[in-house]
C-alpha cells in the first residue's frame, strides 16, 4: 500500500470523525480543497461512494461506515508500530480509553491535567460508559472497569480496589428510619445498579465473622446507569451503595448520610484492560503506569481508593 493511501486513509477517517470537510482540515492542517480532493480520490481509487454530502453536513455511505471501521483500525495499528520501534520519540498519538461514568468524573478527570503536562504529545480520546464496548472494533485502546472480571481475551491490570459506603438522603431516613444492621435493609427501598449485557443486579455486601455476605433490601429501583443511580439517591427513592471516593462530596455536604458504618463492606477491584498484543504501544504503557501512580497515591488512599493487596 501507498503511502499516498495511508494519508487518503487518514484524512477520511478524521473527516468521518469530526463531521466536517473544515474542521478535518483544521486538524490537520491541511487546506480544505486538499482534503476534498484526497476524498475523491479515495473514492475514486476504492471504486465506490465513501461520504454523503449536502451543503449542510456529511454522512456515511454503508461502505464508507464499513471502510471508516477498518481503516481507524488499520491506521491506529500503524500507529503504535512505529511508536513502538522509535524509542526515543517521546509517546505521541490519539489515546483511546473508556472509563465508567462515576469514575471519569470523580478520580480520572481532576487528575488529567497532571498526565496532559507529562505527556503533551498524546491526544487523550475519553468516552464514558458503564458498559462493555468492543475494544478493537471500535479503536480503543484500554478501558477502565469496575468489579470482578469476566473471563476475556484481554490482557487485565489490576489497579487497586474501592472502599464501598452504604447511604442514603436525609429525606428517605427521616421518612423510613435508619437501619442498625444489615438485616434491616430487608424493610427498606434500594437504588440498585445492573448490567446491561447480562441484567444481573450488583449484589451488596458486607463481611460477618470474615466471610462476605450478600443483602439485598426487598423492594429495588433498578438503574444501568452510575449518574442515574446517584440522582435517584439524591432523590430519596432509596438507599444505594457505592465507592466512597465517588459519593465523598456528598457525604460531605450532608445530601448523603452514611449508614451501617460499624459493618465492614466488600471492596470492588478496579482494572483496566487492553488487547492481547505481542507489544504494548507506549502511550498505552505510560498511560497505564500513570494509573497505577495514581491508585498508589496517598490521597487517593485518603477516598478510599486502595493499590493491590492493601484492604
Amino acid at each position: 500500500m501507498s503511502a499516498r493511501m495511508f494519508e487518503r486513509m487518514n484524512i477520511f477517517v478524521e473527516v468521518a470523525e469530526q463531521g466536517s470537510f473544515t474542521r478535518a482540515a483544521d486538524r490537520l492542517q491541511l487546506h480544505r480543497p486538499a482534503v476534498t480532493k484526497a476524498l475523491q480520490q479515495l473514492e475514486d481509487e476504492l471504486g465506490t461512494k465513501l461520504l454523503h454530502r449536502t451543503t449542510r453536513k456529511i454522512s456515511l455511505t454503508s461502505e464508507g461506515e464499513l471502510f471508516f471501521q477498518r481503516a481507524k483500525v488499520l491506521l491506529h495499528e500503524v500507529d503504535d508500530v512505529l511508536a513502538f520501534f522509535s524509542p526515543t520519540r517521546p509517546p505521541r498519538g490519539r489515546l483511546r480509553v473508556d472509563t465508567p461514568l462515576s469514575l471519569a468524573h470523580a478520580v480520572l478527570i481532576p487528575a488529567l491535567s497532571g498526565f496532559q503536562e507529562k505527556y503533551p504529545d498524546i491526544e487523550l480520546e475519553l468516552t464514558s460508559s458503564d458498559h462493555r464496548v468492543d475494544m478493537v472494533a471500535e479503536g480503543i485502546d484500554c478501558v477502565i472497569r469496575l468489579g470482578e472480571l469476566q473471563d476475556s481475551t484481554l490482557i487485565s491490570r489490576r489497579l487497586g480496589d474501592a472502599r464501598l459506603v452504604t447511604c442514603a438522603a436525609p429525606a428517605y431516613l427521616k421518612k423510613y428510619g435508619t437501619p442498625t444492621t444489615p438485616d434491616d435493609l430487608a424493610g427498606h427501598k434500594a437504588v440498585m445498579f445492573f448490567s446491561g449485557q447480562s441484567r444481573a443486579v450488583m449484589d451488596w455486601r458486607f463481611m460477618q465473622d470474615g466471610t462476605p455476605v450478600i443483602v439485598r433490601p426487598a423492594r429495588t429501583m433498578l438503574v444501568d446507569n452510575s449518574d442515574i443511580l446517584l440522582s435517584c439517591g439524591l432523590a430519596g427513592l432509596g438507599m444505594l451503595q457505592g465507592i466512597r471516593a465517588i459519593l465523598a462530596p456528598h457525604l460531605e455536604s450532608g445530601r448523603l448520610v452514611e449508614v451501617l458504618a460499624s459493618y465492614t463492606t466488600v471492596t470492588k477491584p478496579i482494572s483496566v484492560l487492553y488487547p492481547d498484543r505481542r507489544y504494548l504501544a507506549p502511550k498505552v504503557r505510560v498511560f497505564i503506569d500513570w494509573l497505577s501512580a495514581l491508585f498508589a497515591d496517598n490521597s487517593a488512599q485518603l477516598h478510599g481508593l486502595l493499590p493491590p493487596g492493601k484492604q
